[in-house]
């Protein structure tokens, strides 16, 4: 920090998400976004005690490490150690603190050189913790900066006490597909565009994930890895434990006719069908599907089910698509877009039917969207920036599809 100005200016911007938004969830992610952001830190977390479990839950996190499927038993570790004595601890350049034995990040392979942790207090007892980790430009934090956390801090834990949030440890979930250092590259004009650069990501059974970022910053490159429409230059894709980095076009086509389902912008439905026999055409060629006519009534659409596409709105069109990509019962559908084309009514109708089948399917859901409304209805939201993963955030409460305003 270079003057008071900059520590009060960054504690006012704290101050004001976290009191300015109503929901509470919302304001804190925001709010530790700023504070990793005004300090630098390449990681950031809040971690909140399961009171019951006796564990620690990673509620809000920025950065590429993926904690949402963590929680962490009270040990001897530097987390631990802060929630349980009320103690903040500032380590620079790796300093051996006798107080506690490491930190849990550095038992998941993260490299911790620099740490701020401070305790949550809300006066009565001890929440949780503030962590923020490493200096993105490799310099160490500074006193300044950690007692700005400690009032950070002070700020969050008050606010939570105030409006209420618990947090409970629950089942470990199971991973469904499991990304490791993975890159793509794409030939330039003098060598080599990196697209991806390191992506670390587990994405769960029955989950609804929303991937958000700027054009460019390889969304839909992610999505064609994990979908088998594209191929990784480094790294390791596992599909239920089983090694999809390099798989052989047998393996490709298996896996794209029997495990996964695709819904696009702009629907990509064939005019010289009608909407079940869009359905039909997929059924057909799956292994495990379900009669098309129930797949067309699912989605709402019984009674236009013998009508060509260019008879129906863009809203009907996306509802087809969406009932060609589950009526093989795949493990999980990609969806890319799939409102941008929309209006504000019709997108809330197709991202209900979306609801409807990670409800009663148990079918994992993965889209993409630039719209950061629809992520409030994610169990999990990945931000990425620049081909890596910028930061992670779990929602607690996803909200219905009805509840969407924008």
């Amino acid at each position: 920090m270079k003057d008071r100005n900059s520590y009060t200016e960054i504690l006012m911007e704290v101050f004001q998400e976290l009191l300015g938004e109503e929901d509470l969830e919302a304001a804190l992610a925001d709010s530790l976004s700023v504070l990793a952001r005004a300090l630098k830190g390449e990681v950031g977390i809040i971690w909140l005690l399961d009171q019951k479990a006796g564990k620690l839950v990673p509620l809000f996190q920025t950065g590429p490490v993926d904690l949402s499927n963590v929680s962490m038993e009270m040990g001897t570790n530097a987390e631990s150690y802060v929630t349980q004595s009320g103690e903040s601890v500032l380590v620079r350049d790796q300093t051996p603190d006798p107080r506690y034995t490491g930190t849990f990040l550095s038992e998941i392979g993260l490299t911790v050189k620099d740490m701020i942790c401070v305790p949550l207090n809300r006066i009565d007892e001890i929440i949780g913790c503030l962590q923020i980790v490493n200096k993105k430009d490799a310099s160490s934090f500074t006193e300044e900066e950690h007692r700005i956390c400690r009032n950070f801090a002070a700020l969050a834990a008050l606010t939570i006490g105030e409006k209420g949030l618990e947090v409970h440890a629950g089942r470990k979930k199971e991973v469904l597909i499991r990304l490791l250092g993975v890159t793509k590259e794409f030939p330039g004009g003098e060598g080599v565009i990196r697209v991806l650069k390191g992506i670390d990501l587990d994405i769960y059974k029955g989950e609804f994930l929303v991937i958000l970022g700027e054009s460019g910053c390889g969304k839909s490159t992610l999505v064609n890895i994990i979908g088998g429409m594209d191929s990784l230059t480094e790294g390791s894709l596992l599909i239920e434990g089983k090694d999809f980095s390099h798989p052989k076009d047998t393996q490709l086509t298996e896996y794209r006719r029997d495990y996964m389902g695709f819904v696009f912008q702009s629907y990509n439905l064939m005019p010289n069908l009608t909407a079940l026999e869009n359905v039909q055409f997929i059924a057909d060629i799956a292994r495990n599907s379900i009669p098309p006519a129930e797949a067309i009534a699912r989605v709402g659409l019984a009674d236009r089910a013998d009508y060509y596409p260019a008879a129906l709105s863009g809203g009907q069109q996306q509802r087809v698509a969406i009932a060609r990509s589950f009526v093989k019962q795949p493990h999980v559908i990609f969806a890319d877009e799939p409102t941008a084309a929309l209006d504000y009514q019709t997108s809330i109708e197709v991202l209900s039917v979306f609801e409807e089948i990670m409800q009663n399917h148990d079918t994992t859901v993965v889209m993409i969207t630039h719209n950061p409304e629809i992520a409030k209805m994610a169990n999990r939201v990945i931000r990425l920036q620049n081909g890596r993963i910028g930061d992670i955030k779990i929602n607690l409460h996803p909200l219905h599809a009805t509840e969407l305003v924008w």
